[in-house]
């Protein structure tokens, strides 16, 4: 009769798993991961909140460039947290084949950590 535990009678196996080093780093990269994601996730948003601005401006604004220009004024009013393009003077209104299109291109700059920034280049126009 065997005594010996049976895992003890077989060939040695090289245990598995993470060491410390490799959580800490594993940790490290997440980590900055999360900070950049929550950093242009504001950026982001604002983007789609001007381009739904000027989609409805240039569905519903008017015909003249003043009147879409009031237009996306009167939203910007309506709307919350909206930086970038302050004006409807901001904004380039053409007409082309009897379809009225507003474009806009601004930078953001989002300071990560000090001294690096990042600079989103964001450029739009209506639909």
């Amino acid at each position: 009769m065997n005594l010996m535990p049976r895992h003890a009678t077989g060939p040695a196996r090289a245990q598995q798993g993470f060491t410390l080093i490799g959580l800490i780093f594993w940790a490290v990269v997440i980590s900055m991961l999360a900070l950049l994601v929550m950093k242009v996730a504001p950026a982001l948003s604002e983007f789609r909140t001007i381009q739904s601005m000027v989609n409805k401006a240039a569905r519903e604004g008017g015909s003249t460039v003043p009147e879409i220009r009031a237009a996306y004024d009167r939203y910007l009013q309506i709307e919350y947290g909206v930086e970038a393009i302050r004006s409807g003077r901001d904004l380039d209104v053409a007409k082309e084949d009897d379809k009225i299109v507003i474009r806009f291109a601004y930078d953001k700059e989002i300071a990560l950590v000090d001294p690096v920034y990042l600079v989103i280049k964001f450029k739009g126009q209506s639909k």
